[in-house]
């Protein structure tokens, strides 16, 4: 069975998709850690986001892992898409969740440059902690606020700002048209991060894209609405 590789977002890691390794328990499913976040937060951040593909594509082959689907989260989302450009080859079927093409992020809760003048004024933890609040719809009151507070804490002030200046200077706009795989474009219709215009875009500009909306969430739908997420997910990829 081919594996479904998760990557995750800025400040994320690989335990926040503990809900989607239970649901899809039928599948090899693999979780990465990007250098600088999660468990890998002791690795120095890369400065590019192809340099996030390039890793994300050898560490899966010095697993073993040739031919695999990818979902990716946010960050994430840009990090797969330069994999597929790189690999076309090697990714069956892609889910964009959360994402869009244009790293500079119009329409965010803040700015980028904001984020990392607040970034330096206010140190790491008080800074993930923050950022972590908008992917909920109830913020700090969501129930798994906590659990993904403590996964951005982990990153040090270096891999926030450099994982900022990777987004802001990346574009995959050019290269939509060319991805050949079968699509899923998945978005939280209140997310605070990347409004319906970089969704809107994914979906029509992929050749062979879907569009799934969930209702009343925001950044982070694989948790506040974890049921239609997995479904979504669970039916996309049990038609292969």
């Amino acid at each position: 069975m081919t594996p479904i590789v998760f990557v995750h977002g800025f400040l994320g890691g690989s335990r926040q998709w503990q809900g989607q390794v239970d649901a899809l328990a039928g599948y090899d499913v693999v979780t990465l850690d990007l250098p600088g976040f999660g468990e890998n937060a002791q690795l120095d951040a890369l400065s590019s986001i192809l340099g996030f593909a390039d890793w994300a594509l050898n560490e899966l082959k010095m697993r073993g892992i040739e031919k695999f689907h990818l979902v990716g989260h946010s960050m994430g989302g840009m990090v797969v898409q330069e994999m597929i450009a790189r690999a076309p080859e090697r990714v069956d079927r892609l889910v964009l969740y959360g994402t869009g093409s244009v790293g500079v992020l119009p329409g965010r809760f803040e700015t980028i440059d904001t984020s990392k003048t607040r970034a330096c004024a206010d140190g790491p933890q008080a800074t993930a902690r923050r950022i972590a609040a908008t992917w909920f719809l109830e913020r700090e009151r969501a129930v798994t606020y906590e659990d993904c507070a403590a996964i951005a804490e982990q990153s040090s002030l270096k891999a926030i700002l450099t994982g900022l200046d990777a987004m802001h200077s990346w574009s995959g706009a050019e290269s939509l048209s060319a991805i050949q795989a079968k699509t899923l474009v998945l978005w939280g219709d209140r997310d605070r991060t990347y409004p319906w215009s970089q969704t809107e875009k994914l979906w029509q500009s992929i050749p062979n894209a879907n569009l799934a909306v969930i209702p009343e969430s925001a950044h982070a739908t694989h948790l506040e609405k974890a049921g239609l997420f997995n479904g979504v997910l669970s039916d996309f990829f049990g038609a292969c």
